[in-house]
């Protein structure tokens, strides 16, 4: 295992986890791909201001909604990070059909390689 390659994601509950332990342990994931994912921004955000990070959700999805999404997105945002997100217009909560579909994402993902933090 190539430790500076340690990558994180998970979809629905295991979104949540994925926004979960990616904060509570920044110094070990080269990168984060949570996909409809939920958690509270305030204790999420702090942590993860400079971990790589691409965040997918469906707008139409009635079971995590995706102001959970935008919410963390925001809190990371204002304590200084950046997210790169995908919002899917059409999709509801399976956002994880068209995110692991497309290979941009696994793509993005294998290039992120964990610096000095």
């Amino acid at each position: 295992i190539d430790p500076s390659r340690i990558y994180i994601t998970g979809l629905s509950r295991g979104g949540a986890g994925t926004w979960y332990f990616a904060s509570r342990h920044p110094d070990l994931f080269a990168a984060a791909m949570p996909v409809c994912g939920y958690g509270d921004p305030a204790e999420i955000a702090p942590t993860l201001t400079k971990m790589p990070i691409w965040a997918f959700h469906g707008l139409k999805d009635d079971v995590v909604l995706p102001e959970q999404t935008k919410a963390i997105v925001a809190a990371i945002e204002a304590a200084g990070g950046s997210v790169k997100t995908t919002y899917y217009p059409e999709a509801n909560h399976n956002a994880w059909d068209p995110t692991y579909r497309d290979p941009a994402p696994a793509k993005w993902l294998f290039e992120q390689k964990k610096a000095t933090r």
